[in-house]
């Protein structure tokens, strides 16, 4: 019996979701590869744990980057490890839906493409990211009715406004959960003259970090490396200090949602004035950052109950319908996917 998976190719996460069982795997993208002799050691979350703390032999590489492929081996080999760890060792090579940024390119398609089917799938499909995202969320877009999302991911955020089963407007920026932890390691380079980690970085942001500064504020003492002596150093850092940090990336995230919804038609419009924007993905966990972008768009904006799950459900519910999607071709099969899983 031959498998059918839908896999969100992130730059942070991977999830495989697998037909007629749900999400099934979710692991960090990280690989940990022998330097002298190019052998992957470990994947996902063992491989994870070693970032930062690898001895001089190993390193640990993210092989996704800004939502796309950085390092071709090490995608490889991570999918490899996912659909195994997904679906065991099985005679029959499943089908895949893979989810790509809104703005991926010929090129970068094609290495997906190649590199899932080298990984063991048998045919590659894709689909945008935020019309997965719309998907997985419950939201009818085959209607003639404007919806909204903004998927915030780990290396873009994906915008778009849909209707009749179409994308009508789009916008994929590479700012997104990895660009606010730099934001916080630069903020504490500069302020503190102390040096995190990225891992430091995303723990204060998921601790206390927050997007709107009505919410209760809340300190944590950060640990790091002096950059004066050299030394190791404590600081106390707090979640207003992290406003600030992350106010470059956070206004660029929603001046491309305002220009997202400059260029929708006025129709469309005001039925997401009505309906509401859908924020998915896991910076959509930051807290306040609904807020802020209601307080910014005057739209109300809603958040679903397992937001981080979304791209990879609407993936996983297109599944149903793979036969209807053309092998390697994003966009085309859009409108029948929507009509289907809305």
């Amino acid at each position: 019996m031959s498998h059918d998976i839908g896999i969100d190719l992130g730059t942070s996460s991977v999830l495989v979701y697998v037909k007629k069982q749900g999400v099934v795997l979710e692991e960090p993208s990280v690989v940990v590869v022998d330097k002298n002799s190019g052998k992957v050691m470990t994947a996902g979350k063992d491989a994870a744990r070693m970032l930062g703390r690898t001895p001089a032999g190993l390193v640990a590489v993210n092989p996704m980057r800004d939502g796309v492929i950085n390092h071709y081996d090490m995608t490889l080999q991570m999918l490899k490890y996912v659909i195994k760890k997904s679906i065991g060792n099985t005679f029959f090579k499943p089908r895949a839906i893979i989810c790509v940024p809104s703005g991926i390119t010929e090129v970068e398609e094609r290495a997906v493409c190649e590199a899932a089917m080298r990984a063991g799938a048998k045919k590659v499909y894709l689909i945008e990211e935020p019309v997965a995202a719309a998907i997985g969320a419950g939201l009818d877009i085959s209607k003639p009715v404007g919806n909204m999302v903004i998927d915030i991911g780990g290396g873009t955020t994906d915008i778009a406004v849909m209707s009749l089963g179409d994308v009508v407007v789009s916008e994929s920026i590479k700012v997104a959960g990895n660009k606010l932890d730099e934001a916080i390691v630069k903020y504490i380079r500069r302020k503190h003259s102390m040096l995190i980690g990225d891992t430091t970085a995303e723990e204060l942001k998921v601790g206390i970090g927050t997007a709107w500064p009505f919410f209760e504020m809340k300190s944590c003492e950060v640990k790091g490396r002096c950059l004066i002596e050299g030394l190791p150093k404590k600081v106390t850092i707090t979640s207003k200090e992290l406003i600030e940090a992350m106010d470059e990336p956070l206004t660029q995230i929603v001046d491309a949602v305002c220009r997202v919804i400059e260029m929708t038609p006025p129709e469309l419009v005001g039925d997401i004035a009505t309906g509401g924007i859908v924020l998915t993905g896991g910076g959509s966990k930051l807290r306040g950052i609904d807020k802020l972008i209601e307080k910014v768009t005057g739209i109300k904006v809603h958040i679903p109950e397992n937001p981080t799950n979304c791209v990879c459900i609407g993936a996983g519910r297109s599944l149903d319908n793979i036969s209807l999607m053309p092998e390697g071709v994003l966009n085309i099969s859009r409108g029948k996917l929507a009509q289907k899983n809305g």
